[in-house]
């Protein structure tokens, strides 16, 4: 039976949510959306963002989200605040309750269970860099304003675009024998993050700001020196120097954006300010508009065939299933070049094969992580089909989906 927690395990689970990022569950016309909170809480209100699609949510709503913490279900409702893009404010809860009944506990998998895997989307193997991190394919409407097929006008508009805010530009593909030199392109070819000068005076972002992390941080930059075998006694000073050499350059404002396709780092786009010019130095405004850019020339790279001799053949592949539940699916793959481009934020077609019947759906990694053999990866379901997460809770816990099971889906605990 559910019970509501004391107000100090409340306020220790909630800072738990976020120290340890645990994804918030949203339940709703048997879909499953996902949020982890965004800032720590403090004062009345909790700070949600969501992990990657969610339905419309307004203002005033009334919604129920639900977390596992060491094998406790644990929920609660609160009412929507605001609503802006991927980011939603929500009341602090009255009450949280735990151990709930596990409808969705994962169990070991059936033996007459058949999974198979596909990818949704195309996928490559490349010459290119390489991150740890998949980068989603999806089209802002600042991206769909443009013509995908005329690269050199996008090239040229980039162009047109700087002028208002730098002294100059360099746009670099790292393609027929083009490999990254300097410190600054070593280090986005290794992280895939942007690296941000606001100031060359003042050195790198201590901290940053974006929901999904993006820049190279002052200790990331120095974590990355060290790396790369620069002593410890010197991480200060070869900082300095980095800095300094940019100062020398008379750059005052500095930016470089890695252009990714996929897990792939296909080259960067620089923009610089210069000492004595009548601008503002650059900004998280610029920034943005940068990496919409830098989107762009992915997708128009794309577009045009560039990545075509890298595409890998789509086909199948059985897993090791570890576990299941009607909501998701843990599941290993040895370490192999198919692990290689097994990320997290990548979406997977599902084929659940049971005696009876067969049900698809998709499948969104949600988190990896591995072993000296084996690459181990969560997923969420996502768009089942009505009668389809009824036949599969049916199959996988053996009894009957019942009208308090359907109302948990509908996110009405």
């Amino acid at each position: 039976m559910a019970t509501a927690v004391k107000r100090i395990e409340k306020e220790f689970l909630l800072k738990v949510l976020y120290d340890e990022q645990q994804p918030l569950v949203y339940l709703r016309n048997r879909k499953e959306y996902n949020f982890v909170l965004e800032k720590p809480v403090k004062g009345d209100e909790i700070f949600l963002l969501a992990q990657y699609h969610f339905p419309a949510l307004k203002a005033k709503k009334r919604m129920s989200l639900a977390f596992d913490y060491r094998g406790a279900l644990h929920s609660f409702s609160t009412e929507v605040i605001s609503v802006r893009d991927d980011h939603i404010t929500v009341k602090i809860p009255e009450r949280l309750y735990k151990d709930l009944d596990r409808s969705y506990s994962r169990v070991a998998i059936p033996p007459d269970l058949r999974v198979q895997f596909t990818f949704l989307e195309d996928r490559y193997s490349l010459s290119y860099p390489r991150v740890n991190e998949y980068e989603k394919s999806e089209m802002s409407n600042f991206m769909k304003q443009k013509d995908l097929q005329n690269l050199s006008g996008i090239i040229q508009e980039l162009a047109a675009w700087v002028k208002t805010y730098a002294s100059g530009h360099k746009m670099v593909l790292f393609r027929n024998g083009v490999k990254p030199s300097t410190l600054d392109e070593r280090i986005i070819a290794e992280l895939g993050k942007i690296l941000f000068l606001p100031n060359t005076g003042h050195g790198l972002p201590l901290m940053d700001p974006y929901p999904k992390k993006r820049l190279v941080t002052d200790a990331m930059f120095k974590r990355y020196l060290e790396s790369a075998g620069t002593d410890l006694s010197r991480i200060d000073a070869e900082t300095e120097k980095f800095l300094k050499s940019k100062r020398d350059q008379r750059i005052v404002s500095d930016v470089w954006v890695p252009v990714l396709f996929q897990e792939y780092v296909i080259g960067y786009i620089h923009i610089w300010l210069d000492r004595g010019e009548e601008k503002t130095l650059l900004d998280f405004g610029v920034i943005d508009t940068l990496s919409e850019f830098a989107k762009i020339v992915a997708f128009s790279l794309k577009t045009n065939g560039f990545f075509d001799t890298g595409l890998i053949k789509n086909e199948p592949f059985e897993g090791q299933v570890i576990d299941i539940s009607a909501s998701g699916i843990l599941f290993a793959y040895p370490h192999s070049h198919l692990s290689a481009i097994l990320l997290e934020d990548s979406d997977l077609a599902v084929k659940l094969v049971t005696p009876k019947r067969s049900i698809s759906t998709k499948a969104h990694i949600v988190r990896h992580f591995k072993d000296p053999i084996m690459n181990y990866y969560g997923c969420h379901f996502s768009e089942f089909e009505p009668d389809d997460i009824r036949d599969l809770f049916e199959y996988i816990y053996g009894k009957p989906f019942t009208e308090q099971d359907a109302q948990f889906l509908a996110g009405q605990v």
